[in-house]
C-alpha cells in the first residue's frame, strides 16, 4: 500500500473542510498561530502602564507552529498540523523565517528586562520599539498566511534590524 501525502483541496484537506476549521484553503495555514505573538505583544505594549506585566513577558515561550497547536485548545488542531504539512513550503518557510524574528526580538527585549532593576525604566522604549519592530513582523506573518508574500527585496534586512535593536538599548 503507496502512502499518499495529503494535499491541499483534496480529501481530509478539502477546501470546504479547512475553511470551517478557520485555516486559509489556499496556503495550508491558519492566522490562529498568530495568537501567540500577539499575546507577548500585548503585554509589551501595555508595559509602560503596567510594568509588572514585566513578569509575564519573561515567562513567554516561543512555540512553533505545531508546537501552538499541539498545546492549544484549537478545535481542529490535528487538521491545521495536517494542512501545515501540505502548505506550500515557500510559505511554510517564510513563516517560520517571520516567527524566528518575532522569537529574536522578544528573546532580547526579555534579556533586557532581566537586566535592570526597575522595568518602568525601559518601558516606553520596548513598547516603541514592540509596536515599530514586532508588530509590522506579525502582520508581515499574517500575510503570509493569507497568501500575501512581499518579495525579498522589500524584506527588513536582519543586520539592520539588529543595528535597530542594539541601538535601542545601548
Amino acid at each position: 500500500m503507496e502512502c499518499v501525502d495529503p494535499v491541499l483541496g483534496a480529501g481530509e484537506l478539502a477546501a470546504e473542510r479547512l475553511e470551517q476549521a478557520n485555516i486559509n484553503s489556499q496556503t495550508g495555514l491558519a492566522t490562529d498561530y498568530l495568537n501567540h505573538f500577539n499575546e507577548v505583544m500585548m503585554l509589551l505594549e501595555m508595559l509602560p502602564a503596567m510594568p509588572d506585566c514585566a513578569a509575564d513577558v519573561l515567562e513567554w515561550q516561543p512555540l512553533d507552529y505545531e508546537g501552538h497547536f499541539e498545546n492549544s485548545s484549537f478545535k481542529d488542531k490535528k487538521l491545521a498540523i495536517l494542512a501545515y504539512h501540505a502548505a506550500p513550503s515557500h510559505l511554510r518557510e517564510h513563516l517560520e523565517a517571520c516567527a524566528s524574528d518575532i522569537n529574536v526580538l522578544v528573546a532580547q527585549i526579555q534579556d533586557q528586562l532581566r537586566e535592570t532593576e526597575d522595568p518602568s525604566v525601559i518601558a516606553a522604549d520596548i513598547a516603541g520599539f514592540a509596536t515599530n519592530e514586532i508588530k509590522p513582523l506579525i502582520s508581515t506573518a499574517s500575510g503570509v498566511i493569507h497568501g500575501h508574500v512581499k518579495p525579498e527585496a522589500e524584506q527588513p534586512e536582519g543586520d539592520a534590524a539588529q543595528a535597530e535593536i542594539d541601538a535601542l538599548f545601548a
